[in-house]
């Protein structure tokens, strides 16, 4: 009796480890079924490669990316926000194709939870929305929009200038004026004048907004929008500006219409 006690439970215990590892690969399928429905619907995790957004990220970072949000609200100067750059921008970090099918499912796998980088992905913070007329520079050197200066302190990097490039730009209707925060590296908005939309990108290649820092522990925390993007002045210049086309058209009316009316006064007369 001692005997078939003991006997039992092993051969139940291999029955066990036999289910659990003809299950692992369902495990492992749903797994990514998973991740793979989470990243494309709400939350994805991207690999940081290059240092054009330091020192707000930092290279190896691994942030993730809200792609639900601009579902709820517009697109706001100050975001950190990942866009696709195919078929318009180069790359910033040179990518090698995988060598074989294998590698690049490894990629894909390793993209998939912001493991390694992607191709064709560009991470920026929004400087101009449309209708802002963004420009450099101010006689103190700063980054205007809409005729307000940009405080950047908190975010630019470390003893560099808001931009060593002059530009001046009203943004088009549907897309956005972004820069990196290290600007002497970061090929942004500014190294694509020449292309469609002078440089500013399609709102419709936004992936969603870059919001918190996941790794490394040590560098992780929440990525705000910074205080001189608050600036109430921003929105009421750009309100202004959008209304002008109505507000000169009124201006010119009024006149037209009480000189109109007079005549007919006069005629009645």
């Amino acid at each position: 009796m001692v005997a078939e006690d003991v006997e039992q439970p092993a051969r139940g215990s291999d029955k066990k480890k036999g289910s659990l590892w003809r299950e692992l690969p369902i495990m492992i399928v749903v797994a990514l079924l998973l991740a793979l429905l989470i990243k494309t619907f709400i939350v994805q995790a991207f690999y940081i490669p290059s240092g054009s957004m330091e020192n707000t990220l930092q290279i190896n970072d691994r942030v993730l990316v809200n792609k639900l949000v601009y579902r709820v609200r517009d697109i706001e100067r100050g975001d950190v926000v990942v866009f696709s750059g195919v078929d318009s921008w180069q790359d910033e970090v040179e990518f090698e194709e995988p060598s074989n099918p294998v590698t690049g499912a490894l990629n894909w796998v390793g993209s998939l939870f912001g493991l390694v980088p992607t191709e064709k992905d560009f991470i920026k913070r929004v400087i101009g929305v449309p209708g802002d007329k963004v420009k450099c520079c101010d006689g103190q050197d700063r980054i205007t929009v809409n005729g307000v200066p940009l405080d950047e302190k908190a975010y630019l990097f470390p003893d560099n200038k808001p931009s060593t490039t002059p530009f001046e730009i009203t943004v088009p209707p549907g897309r956005l004026w972004v820069m990196g925060d290290h600007r002497i590296v970061s090929a942004d908005s500014r190294a694509h004048q020449g292309d469609p939309g002078g440089g500013a990108i399609p709102i419709d290649h936004v992936i969603g907004r870059a919001f918190v820092i996941v790794w490394p522990f040590s560098h992780a925390g929440i990525i705000s929008i910074p205080d001189t993007f608050s600036q109430p002045a921003l929105n009421a210049t750009a309100a202004l500006g959008s209304e002008a086309p109505l507000l000169l058209g009124a201006a010119v009316a009024v006149p037209l219409v009480r000189l109109r009316t007079r005549r007919r006064l006069r005629r009645r007369r």
